[in-house]
C-alpha cells in the first residue's frame, strides 16, 4: 500500500526536474538583444539590419540618432573604424557593414581583449552595400583596449 504514494511522489519529482531542465534550456537559448543606432537619413543601414536578421535569425531594434559621432565615441569605436551605423549585441559593439558570419564568430569565440568588430567605411559588396554585383575586398577589424587587428577578410 505504500507503493502508490512513493510512485506519485517519484512522478512529481521527475515532472518537476523535467520542468526545471526545460526552463533552464529555454533561458540558455534565449536570443540576444541587437540594438542598432543609425542616422535616420541612411537607407543602407536598414538593408544591413535585414541581412543580420536573416543570417542570424535575430531581431534588430533600430534607434535613430542625429548625433552618431557621440554614440560612436560613447561606445569606444576608434575614429578610423567609423561607418554609418553602430550596433550593440551582448557586451560587444558592431560597427558598420559587418557580415553576419563575423558576428556569429565573435559571439562564439569571444576573443579576449576584443570589445567589438568593424568594417570601416562602406565597401561595395559588403552586406547592405550590394550595388550591381560590384565587390570591393574588405577586412573586418577587431578592436579593444590594446588596439586593432584583422578579425576576418572578405573578397
Amino acid at each position: 500500500m505504500t507503493r502508490k504514494p512513493i510512485k506519485r511522489s517519484l512522478r512529481k519529482s521527475l515532472a518537476a526536474t523535467a520542468f526545471l531542465a526545460l526552463a533552464a534550456c529555454s533561458n540558455a537559448t534565449q536570443a540576444a538583444t541587437y540594438t542598432m543606432f543609425r542616422d535616420p537619413g541612411c537607407g543602407c543601414c536598414l538593408n544591413w539590419a535585414a541581412h543580420v536578421e536573416e543570417g542570424m535569425e535575430a531581431q534588430v531594434a533600430t534607434t535613430d540618432s542625429a548625433d552618431m559621432a557621440a554614440i560612436k565615441m560613447d561606445k569606444g569605436v576608434p575614429r578610423e573604424l567609423w561607418s554609418c551605423h553602430t550596433m550593440e549585441v551582448e557586451s560587444y559593439i558592431i560597427e558598420g557593414h559587418v557580415p553576419a558570419d563575423a558576428i556569429e564568430k565573435l559571439l562564439r569565440e569571444r576573443p579576449p581583449g576584443v570589445t567589438g568588430i568593424a568594417v570601416p567605411g562602406m565597401p561595395l559588396g559588403s552586406p547592405g552595400m550590394e550595388v550591381g554585383g560590384r565587390v570591393q575586398p574588405y577586412d573586418v577589424i577587431a578592436f579593444g583596449p590594446e588596439g586593432t587587428k584583422v578579425f576576418a577578410s572578405h573578397p
